[in-house]
């Protein structure tokens, strides 16, 4: 017959027969916030102290799953959240006409009007970012080929666009969602396993340029203007490698930044214009991303 295995002495409380409150005691104990395991306790992980770690593992769980994948390099892409493809933007403008017909003096909706027919000329921007995400999605040697790959903020709009490109080749594609006060989803089409919600935008903005071989940036505002300027101050103070930065909209972004007069203000040097290059298109973007590399030496993939 086994031997049945001697327990040892904490494998079980103190006795109550040896002090009547020994129990209630241990319960007290158990129920403090001390003896949770570090990572199960919410008020510590979120503490102001434990922060360094929250950062930590913001970076790590992202790094960890594209390590898997065998991501080497991305082409980033941005741009407005708000520029949709085209029958979307013309549903729109129909409703506000429809809406003016009855309100016919409203300066609200005249405004109204006004931008929803911005956004059904800007439409064209739409397609051309879902056009480059299925030319980055068949640059690989197959649609597995995870080497070089899609990446973008993760939202609707431009973002939404270049990650639907590369879906339509079945090819994989990144989306890099920040967590944000109010409810907000992922676009539809980015690779599962490839969709990352940050809470840091310091750790989303870090594995935005960490393996970037270009970025391509399509008319947006605030958030795109941000990723844009801070990419720019990067490579102009040499604190990241050089990438090529394409601007796609030439007629947008030359009336939205004038990099020339900056130039002329003696604000920025005459060869920090290089840094960037205008297209209007997504074959000139990608074809741009291509001779950048074979210049450098270092096509962008390499045998």
């Amino acid at each position: 017959m086994k031997n049945e295995k001697t327990s040892l002495p904490w494998e079980h409380p103190k006795l109550k027969a040896e002090d009547p409150k020994s129990l209630e005691l241990i319960k007290k104990i158990m129920k403090s916030p001390t003896y949770t395991m570090a990572e199960q306790d919410e008020a510590f992980m979120h503490s102001y102290e434990a922060r360094g770690i929250r950062l930590e593992i913001d970076y790590l769980k992202a790094e960890l799953k594209m390590n898997e994948y065998g991501i080497e390099h991305t082409i980033v892409v941005f741009g407005s959240a708000r520029i949709v493809e085209r029958e979307t933007a013309l549903k729109r403008l129909r409703t506000i006409e429809e809406m003016l017909q009855k309100n016919s003096d409203d300066r609200e909706l005249l405004w109204e009007l006004y931008v929803a027919e911005r956004m059904v000329g800007k439409s064209i921007y739409y397609e051309d970012a879902r056009k480059f995400g299925r030319l980055v999605g068949k640059s690989g040697e197959t649609v597995e080929d995870c080497r070089v790959t899609l990446m973008t903020g993760g939202g609707p709009g431009i973002m939404e666009a270049a990650n639907r490109g590369a879906y339509d080749v079945g090819a994989k594609s990144i989306g890099l969602n920040i967590k944000l006060p109010h409810e907000q989803y992922p676009n539809p089409y980015i690779t599962p396993d490839l969709c990352f919600l940050f809470h840091y935008f310091a750790i989303r903005k870090l594995h935005f340029l960490n393996r970037a071989k270009a970025l391509v940036v399509y008319p947006g505002g605030f958030g795109t203007f941000d990723e844009l300027f801070e990419t720019l101050t990067l490579v102009q103070t040499g604190k990241t490698k050089d990438i090529p930065v394409i601007l796609v909209g030439k007629k947008y972004w030359k009336k939205a930044i004038d990099f020339e007069f900056l130039k002329d203000e003696g604000v920025i040097a005459p060869e920090d214009i290089d840094v960037f290059h205008y297209v209007d298109n997504a074959e000139e973007a990608w074809e741009y991303i291509l001779s950048w590399h074979k210049k450098q030496g270092k096509p962008l993939y390499e045998s």
